[in-house]
């Protein structure tokens, strides 16, 4: 089981956030924070996990908060505002309005990482076309649900590929999978 904290400036739409992922059933232990303050306090007590906040929360921007989670922690930030490019294997932005499947498809996607052990590294092999369209799908669903540019979505596959020890093409189909449900 996974940790997600949530924290939005008002908590009533924390709240709808905890409900939306409770009742699309995803086995998750969630907590409301009121404060990036207390999102780290919480961080640093668990495992593993992943953050659902807003671009500004009451003591902090989403920025600073990252600055100071714990590494076996990532962050879905939820916002209106397109010019935000924060794109790394630790955070991804979310455009709202946004579909309940897409939040939910993210945080499976970073506790999969979280959980799963990572592997030593091999030298890369050469993609088959099959491997290929692989992960042209995964870009084009990483474009479609986070607002990411071909280069940006390329970038995270391969990054988190890297971080993890997996092959491009396993972490392309982990992306296809967390979409379908």
């Amino acid at each position: 089981m996974g940790t997600v904290l949530i924290a939005m400036p008002k908590s009533d739409d924390s709240l709808r956030i905890e409900g939306l992922i409770q009742g699309y059933g995803l086995m998750v232990d969630t907590k409301v924070c009121n404060t990036g303050a207390e999102i780290l306090r919480v961080a640093n007590d668990r495992d593993a996990g992943v953050v659902v906040c807003a671009k500004r929360m009451r003591d902090m921007s989403y920025g600073e908060l990252m600055d100071y989670l714990p590494e076996s922690f990532g962050m879905i930030v939820l916002t209106k505002d397109a010019s935000i490019e924060t794109f790394t294997q630790r955070m991804v932005k979310l455009m709202l309005p946004m579909k309940t499947s897409d939040l939910v498809s993210s945080i499976e996607m970073f506790l999969y990482d979280c959980i799963r052990p990572r592997k030593k590294k091999k030298p890369p092999a050469e993609k088959s076309d099959a491997d290929k369209q692989i992960i042209e799908k995964a870009k084009l669903v990483l474009m479609d649900r986070n607002g990411m540019t071909e280069p940006e979505a390329f970038r995270y596959i391969q990054k988190v590929s890297m971080d993890t020890g997996r092959k491009s093409v396993e972490t392309a189909e982990m992306i296809l999978i967390t979409n379908d449900g």
